[in-house]
């Protein structure tokens, strides 16, 4: 037992020393889809019962709090099912209402819900758990880390051991938070270190587990002996079932669960505890009995209670039960064995539930089966306000169903063995005993709850008036002479303030954001820096796409002509045209004669490259073809290799000794016929055609070559022993859809476009054009690499052409993908423009290079909307033309969706929405119409006169584009197509390779699934899958009735068909899917079920860590030509790690392969190098003296030999071509040169540019700018193959791929991700296919990917108190107040959450007017809405509400003042101890990261940091307590007028199972009266919660107050400003706050934060510029506000700010 109980302590360290790498983050992805994933049932339970707004025995209070977590669960795309080890009931024997408790509610959620519920697995290390892992591969299991007591919590630390082990994540349930589209956890990642652990003390811990649960069994002997004497479990059990069988007599035809419990446990548990006081007669004295154990005539009265309470359980309604009185005493300890007996009864009489299934038992209300604060009220009535004198009536109703429980319970007692009387039902209390303790204040006395004087503080404003005014009308208001009114009175500022203009405006995010090149013209350097910058953007751009350059010219508005009208209309030639027309004809017939020309030239050595090598010479016939412009020329070399595939088939099939066919060359035959028929059949000539039917009888495609050339093809001999022994075997369909699917023809339009010289648009893309040139909005949704983003450049063109002035913004949701829109635009366009204005332009948090003086602007959406909201950047809006917005489906995402929709709903211009994955566009379109509307009204109403402006404003040369007539209209844009197809492929080890398996999409589904939702309708299939489904349908049923119509060579789509397209072989595929689904729907799914078996690839398990094999694969990759590839990792450690991997592999190879010799070689040639070089030099400075300046001869000697050593000495370091990836082609000396030398002072500059030498690169969000600019060129120039990266790369960064690899499973990795990242695979006009592999990613996750829908965008809640004030800043210092006040509106009335949902609508308004109230009571607004005190500093902080809101509290109150003495009188300078104070205060604000609690356990040793944050200083503390009080109050006077919103009809529904509470209040009982008497100050509270006794001032104590508040209103705790200086999780420990910030103060360690910290550098990296970042604001501001020099505060800010720049810039 020592041995086990050592090892326990060991496996607990362990855990303990993981915990720390638990990463805190969203358990549900930005899109609203979720992995599968698991819930222990008993952590659920725990986590709950320790819910702080929970009363003990309140078990429907307890079932509702379950039941809202679930349903939010489900409500974010919860995929998931809750397990129930039958061991983990062993850990409750000390806590048998707990058990009883468990019990119920496993057997509410099977029977009154549709979740998933498993209580079939022993433990967590059995076989069948295990098995049950390996099937459903959950992404991650949620687990308690700490239990009611030792040996539970040790039985958590096993279950999350083999978790991690079978490489499930642990998610701690405690600590978790919810907002409205996310749950937020803590996440411990599976890693190579927990599943060593496990493999090596495998054995030892079954031993310890088997141990433990033989320890938790003896434990429960133990308390059951102590109880029930020898009455085992198995004993018990059988008295339950005897129990229940007895009354199944006397209520044959059933009865509800609640009076079945009731009269069984009553009944069961005094007859037992008659037993239990017989037995301790003969062992303790009277005195002692008496003293110690109630009597059982007592307990007969109690359970006359319990029966009553019962009664009224069934009889009242919840709105009648939540104003039960509070009783605070709590039972006597002499009742306690009894009430423990009783508990033991529930739980075995629950158990045995299953067994009566026969029985007519109403199982509704399981999670109502006792009021424990109902039963304290009856008691209290009856031994304190009975005994006083208080007579009330029951009612009759109530009574006689109190008596017929009551009697049943006697006749229970009767008719067992052991028979003795529990007398009649009345009187109720016959004893004396007290079972309530006896305390000064039983009952919560309710009249002392506060309630709050609900009314507004009038306002004026017509902003206001305009979107609340509807309701102000049904909410009562202040009068001025109400204290609340009194106290908005100006405050007198205290002294240090006097020198401070809290009113004077800021300089805004736009003026502080660092501007490159805004001084370009001031010096030479200057000037040349800029126009190095431009060199590179433009090489940059040319990178990413191959359109030329193109010089815009503005066109004159009078000549320009619209496209569509000069097409309608036909005129005559004029003389000039017709010549121009001559001289075009002839340069095309002068061009034609160079490429004839061309042609004799070099027709001889590609005939002779097709004679020796077939496929090498058909690529170069091909290549000499895309430089050709004369189809007539085309047809003829299409023949030439036509001819050269007839004669290189005939000769292959005349070989004797080749056993197999070489399909290879019919295939390139077969494509040289299909590029005859469908580019250039009016050109065919009689021969041409013969020659073409030769060849089809050649491959045995007899009817093809009749149809194209009835006469009959001379033979040659074609047939032996009466077969065609040239032929391919099998039919032409067949043929073309085996072999030459990603060959086939797409349905594509001849005719050019003029709008688009450069290539011919599709019909869909035409309607982009058309988009455009209507000044309509739209909305596309086109696959990635489809071609959608044409138009945006489209759109550019068109506004550059109008104008000088005019704006298009072009929005996206990366940095990455800002630069290569602005590089792409730098390289398209050039302009002469005047002086001062650009052709592009960027905007960005970190740098602005001519955001408002350029006509394209290159933006991210928070900076679009700093511009949008700026009241004096209002002239430069009206300048915009067109917003173009980039991966718009980025509304729905985590950080920053709301501003999306702001800045969707503020422009008033035209609009292209572009995304790739959006699956309910026509919602989206709907609502952005619903904008549109409005705008469109707005505009009619001001007309064209011109905007009002304040006087002084800032005034205006440029256009009002607002008044361009333009379209209203908003068009949704629809294309499903890919250019090529997507092979899947799934990866195994098997022995020491890495082997790959074809993934058939349809093996991804199930008949169950097909049967209910049918194929998906974005699951394609290529050419060779859809055959192949049809070959696996026809050995699944070799009866198949419609076999011969389906088959490839009587489809009508493909039968007799000499060129099938893919549109074609679409129509197939749908025929087959369709005939699928009826095979499911006509009961053949057995046939089905077999078919999509077949298809699935086999299993190969592997014990090895996959990602040990990571560099295999790779150059397996290489090996099968499916480089360059992107490899997509979600951890960004991991992703540097991998790229790091690959490298290594490559090093140890080259060291292989490397002489032993070499590196001695290399050591002494670099000695003598460096000798010759110095004597060249000591050479070169004797011939200086001379006056002759020709060389003499020493210095050529030397030279020569220094060139040939250099040249030994690189071709010695030189990395071998199968030791590196880079691809040195691709790209000439200079350019890379270029590239790698922009590194030259870059943070990761040494280790990317090694990396690359062996091409190889990495991306992520850390890299900057110019780091991720040089991995993007060199891998979209090709000389990079292998970049790994995490998803940020899906988000529209051009970098097409040939193959894309999915190396890490994780939350991220969702079925909107895979879609966009699996697009980026297959390169249009290079990659035939595009491959993705599926690498150590579970099988049933690549199932899901496969078949999930992407999920629906949904509004994010859109307001909070910054932006509030932000809008009322725009209205009332806005320069077009109109233009301000149409803006604003447009913000509040159209958000997405809302649209279509006009109670949220009136949920938003009502948040708007709290949101007023406390911006008008923290002194930022006056009654008239206008903006006062530090308004304007609040609102620059905006991204760190409510951190803003307590800093300027903060400085308003003095405090930094206080703090900010410096070192001397006089001095401008801070000691160390007040600027480390100084960060403590600012750490507690801003970038704020908390740590699991049980961290603080593990006593871990630190080196350099503190990593814990220390408590804020006692001043501090007091100040941001009394701010959160009152924000607290406020928010609880908003919930409760709020609640006028909520549906009370759900209100009194549980949230999941939708059992129903509501019914008619009894009026008939005075003692329900009497009871239920407490009905003030429940106002936004819960009905279930009113039942723990929660008032509406208990709103104030909860930390998280959702799971009190009443739920159908959807207001959730976060929405109010409120910054905790103590977070603490379900169990009550207080979860650390990380000192990261302050510890990098102090030490200036990067190192240190990832050693200490627990932090990735990277990570830690962008947090620290974060906070540089917010602290130059700060300081900034402060000196802005403050006309003072030497103000202190200013000061300490400015020295801090600098201080901690410093540090960060070193690292």
């Amino acid at each position: 037992m020592e041995k086990c109980t050592m090892f326990l302590k060991q496996m607990s360290q362990f855990i303990l020393d993981e915990i720390p790498q638990a990463k805190y983050s969203s358990l549900f992805n930005d899109f609203v889809e979720s992995e599968f994933f698991l819930v222990d049932g008993d952590s659920l339970l725990i986590t709950y019962i320790c819910e702080q707004s929970l009363k003990q025995g309140q078990e429907l209070h307890f079932i509702f709090l379950v039941e809202l977590y679930l349903v939010d669960l489900i409500s974010k795309g919860g995929q998931f099912a809750i397990v129930f080890f039958k061991d983990a009931e062993y850990a409750y024997f000390n806590f048998p209402d707990l058990l009883t408790l468990r019990t119920a509610l496993i057997l509410h959620l099977q029977h009154n819900t549709t979740i998933d519920v498993r209580t079939d697995f022993s433990g967590c290390l059995s076989q069948q758990w295990k098995n049950f892992l390996e099937e459903s591969s959950p992404y991650f299991i949620i687990v308690t880390d700490e239990g009611l007591d030792h040996l539970q919590t040790h039985f958590f630390n096993f279950l999350i051991l083999h978790s991690l082990e079978m490489k499930v994540n642990v998610v701690l349930s405690l600590g978790q938070e919810s907002d409205m589209l996310r749950l937020y956890a803590y996440m411990m990642p599976c890693n190579q270190r927990n599943q060593k652990f496990f493999m090596k003390n495998k054995n030892k811990i079954k031993d310890v587990y088997k141990t433990l649960i033989r320890q938790l069994e003896n434990h429960s002997v133990s308390a059951l002996t102590e109880l029930f004497g020898n009455l085992g479990w198995e004993n018990m059990m059988d008295e339950a079932y005897g129990t229940m069988s007895l009354l199944k007599q006397l209520w044959p035809e059933g009865s509800d669960i609640r009076r079945v419990l009731c009269v069984t446990t009553c009944s069961w548990s005094l007859k037992m505890y008659n037993c239990f006081l017989e037995n301790r007669k003969g062992n303790t004295n009277s005195k002692q009995m008496e003293n110690n154990y109630a009597t059982l005539q007592e307990m007969e009265d109690f359970c006359k209670m319990y029966c009553l309470s019962v009664v009224l359980l069934l009889h009242l309604p919840l709105s009648q039960r939540a104003c039960t009185r509070v009783i605070t005493s709590q039972w006597n300890k002499n009742i306690q064995t009894f009430l423990n007996m009783k508990n033991w009864c529930d739980h075995f009489i629950l158990d045995n539930i299953n067994k009566f299934n026969i029985w007519n038992l109403n199982l509704a209300h399981l999670s109502d089966l006792s009021d424990d604060l109902l039963l304290k009220n009856i008691a209290f009535y009856y031994e304190t306000e009975n005994v006083q004198g208080l007579h009330l009536n029951l009612g009759h109703a109530i009574t006689e169903d109190y008596e017929y429980l009551w009697n049943t319970v006697a006749k229970l007692v009767q008719l067992d063995r052991l028979k003795f009387d529990v007398g009649m039902p009345f009187p109720l209390r016959k004893t004396k005993l007290q079972f309530l303790r006896k305390i000064p204040s039983p009952i919560k006395d309710s009249s002392k709850v506060k309630i709050n004087n609900l009314g507004f503080i009038p306002m004026t404003s017509k902003v206001i008036g305009m979107f609340v005014g509807d309701i102000l009308k049904e909410f009562p208001f202040l009068k001025s002479d109400d204290p609340t009114v009194k106290s908005l009175v100006k405050q007198k500022e205290f002294d240090e303030l006097v020198h401070w203009h809290s009113h004077r405006p800021l300089s805004d995010d736009y003026d502080r954001t660092k501007s490159n090149f805004e001084d370009r013209y001031k010096d030479s350097k200057s000037f040349k820096s800029y126009q190095q910058f431009l060199t590179y953007q433009r090489f940059y751009g040319n990178s990413l796409e191959s359109v030329p350059s193109k010089l815009i010219i503005t066109q004159d508005g009078k000549t320009k002509k619209n496209l569509s009208e000069s097409k309608s209309k036909k005129t005559h030639a004029t003389k000039a045209e017709m010549i121009a027309r001559e001289n075009k004809k002839r340069l095309l017939a002068k061009e034609k004669q160079k490429e004839d020309q061309k042609w004799s030239v070099m027709s001889h050595s590609i005939e002779k490259q097709m004679k020796e090598n077939l496929i090498s010479g058909i690529k170069s016939l091909e290549d000499f073809m895309k430089s050709c412009k004369s189809n007539s020329l085309k047809l003829n070399v299409e023949m030439v290799g036509l001819t050269a595939c007839l004669k290189a088939w005939k000769e292959d099939r005349q070989d004797e000794d080749k056993t197999t066919k070489d399909f290879n060359i019919a295939i390139q035959m077969m494509r040289r016929i299909h590029s005859l028929m469908e580019r250039y059949p009016e050109l065919l000539q009689e021969s041409d055609r013969h020659l073409i039917a030769k060849c089809l009888t050649y491959l045995g495609f007899d009817e093809l070559a009749c149809s194209l050339y009835p006469t009959k093809v001379e033979r040659d001999n074609l047939k032996e022993k009466g077969k065609n022994k040239y032929s391919v075997g099998i039919g032409p369909a067949r043929f073309q859809l085996q072999y030459m699917g990603h060959y086939l023809f797409r349905d594509e339009r001849t005719d050019q476009d003029p709008r688009v010289p450069d290539f011919i648009p599709d019909t869909w893309q035409r309607e982009l054009l058309d988009v455009v040139d209507n000044n309509e909005s739209a909305v596309i949704v086109a696959p990635t690499s489809s071609g959608k983003t044409f138009a945006s450049y489209y759109c550019m063109e068109k506004v550059l052409k109008e104008s000088d002035d005019g704006v298009v913004v072009y929005v996206a949701p990366t940095k990455a993908l800002v630069n290569q829109v602005s590089a792409t635009v730098h390289h398209r366009f050039t302009k002469n423009l005047p002086s001062g204005i650009t052709v592009c332009g960027v905007f960005t948090r970190d740098y602005r290079t001519d955001a408002l003086n350029c006509q394209v602007l290159v933006t991210v959406p928070a900076c679009l909307e700093i511009l949008l909201l700026a009241p004096h950047r209002q002239a430069w809006t009206k300048r915009i033309r067109y917003v173009i917005f980039d991966e718009v489906h980025c509304l729905g995402g985590e950080i920053g969706a709301e501003v999306w929709e702001h800045i969707l709903v503020m422009i008033r211009c035209p609009f292209l929405a572009l995304s790739a994955t959006i699956s309910n566009p026509q919602h989206l379109t709907e609502w952005l119409q619903s904008v549109k509307w409005y705008w469109k009204e707005i505009d009619s109403k001001l007309g064209k006169n011109n905007p009002k402006k304040k006087p002084g404003s800032h005034g205006s040369s440029h256009k009002d584009y607002s008044q361009i007539k333009q379209s209203y209209k908003v068009r949704l844009v629809l294309y499903g197509e890919r250019y090529n197809d997507l092979e899947k492929h799934i990866c195994s080890i098997r022995g020491d390779d890495v082997c790959f398996d074809h993934f058939h999409p349809c093996a991804a589904l199930t008949t169950d699934y097909i049967k209910r939702y049918g194929f998906p309708s974005d699951l394609a299939l290529s050419p060779g899958e859809t055959i192949q489904l049809y070959d696996t349908m026809f050995q699944s049923w070799k009866s198949w009735p419609r076999a011969q119509e389906l088959s490839p060579e009587n489809f009508i789509h493909l039968k007799n068909k000499i060129v099938i397209k893919k549109l074609d072989v679409r129509e197939y595929e749908n025929s087959l899917k369709k005939e699928f689904e009826n095979w499911i729907k006509n009961d053949n799914v057995m046939q089905a079920k077999m078919v999509l078996t077949k298809l699935k690839p086999p299993l190969v398990a592997s014990s090895r860590n996959m990602m040990d094999m990571f560099p295999l694969l790779v150059e397996k990759l290489r090996h099968m030509e499916k480089l360059p590839a992107l490899v997509f990792i979600f951890n960004l450690g991991d992703v540097e790690q991998s790229a790091t991997d690959m490298s290594d592999y490559l090093e140890k190879k080259q060291e292989r392969q490397r002489s032993h010799t070499a590196d001695k070689e290399a050591h002494a040639m670099a000695n003598k190098l460096r000798k010759v070089k110095k004597s060249l030099e000591k050479q070169k400075a004797l011939e200086k003296g001379q006056k002759k300046s020709r060389k003499n001869e020493q210095s050529l000697i030397l030279e020569a030999e220094h060139e040939d050593l250099r040249k030994f000495l690189d071709k010695n370091l030189e990395i071998p071509q199968d030791c590196t990836y880079a691809d040195p082609k691709v790209m000439d000396i200079e350019s890379l040169q270029m590239v790698f030398s922009r590194l030259k002072f870059s943070r990761r500059g040494e280790e990317l540019k090694a990396l690359a030498r062996r091409g190889i690169g990495y991306h992520h969000r850390v890299l900057n700018q110019k780091e991720k600019q040089f991995v993007e060129v060199l891998f979209r120039k090709g000389f990079i193959k292998v970049v790994t990266a995490t998803g940020t790369l899906a988000l529209g960064v051009n970098m097409p791929c040939r193959s894309v690899v999915f190396a890490q499973n994780s939350i991220y990795l969702d079925a909107l991700n895979y879609r966009q990242m699996s697009g980026r695979a297959g390169r249009r006009g290079q990659d035939l296919t595009g491959d993705v592999f599926f690498f150590d990613i579970p099988l049933p996750k690549v199932e899901k990917l496969i078949k999930s829908k992407v999920p629906k965008l949904r509004g994010q809640f859109p307001l909070s108190v910054s932006l509030v004030l932000r809008l009322m800043l725009l209205t009332s210092k806005g320069d077009d107040p109109e233009d301000a006040e149409a803006k604003v509106l447009s913000v509040l009335k159209h958000s997405l959450m809302s649209f279509k949902q006009p109670r949220a609508q009136d949920m938003l308004k009502l948040y708007f007017l709290f949101t007023l109230q406390l911006l008008v009571k923290e002194g930022y607004l006056d009654q008239e809405g206008n903006p006062t005190g530090f308004a304007g500093l609040v609102s620059h902080l905006h991204y760190h509400e409510p951190s803003n809101l307590v800093f300027v509290s903060f400085l308003v109150k003095g405090l930094f003042h206080d703090l900010c003495q410096p070192t001397r009188k006089g001095s401008k300078s801070f000691s160390q101890d007040v600027m480390e104070k100084l960060m403590l205060v600012l750490a507690h604000l801003f970038g704020r990261r908390y740590l699991p609690a049980r961290l603080q356990d593990t006593k871990p040793k630190f080196y350099q940091s503190k990593v814990f944050l220390e408590d804020l200083p006692e001043n501090f503390n007091a100040a941001l307590k009394e701010h959160n009080k009152n924000i607290k109050k406020d928010f609880s006077f908003f919930l409760q007028i709020v609640s006028r919103l909520a549906d009370m009809k759900k209100e009194y529904q549980l949230p999941l199972s939708k059992i129903d509470f509501t019914g008619k209040e009894s009026d008939k009982s005075q003692f329900v009266s009497h009871l239920m008497n407490c009905k003030e100050g429940k106002v936004a509270i819960s009905p279930f919660a009113c039942l723990s006794g929660n008032f509406d001032d208990d709103l104030l104590k909860f930390q998280n107050p959702s799971c009190v508040v009443l739920h159908t209103v959807s207001i959730h705790h976060y929405q109010a400003p409120i910054l905790n200086s103590q977070k603490f999780d379900n169990q009550g420990r207080r979860m650390p706050l990380n000192a990261y910030a302050l510890d990098f103060y102090k030490h200036g360690s990067l190192t240190g934060l990832s050693q200490d910290n627990r932090m990735n550098k990277g990570e830690a990296y962008e947090l620290l510029k974060d906070f540089a970042l917010t602290l130059k604001s700060i300081s900034v501001s402060l000196r802005e506000l403050c006309e003072n020099e030497d103000d202190n505060v200013v000061l300490a800010f400015e020295q801090l700010s600098k201080t901690f720049m410093d540090k960060f810039n070193v690292i």
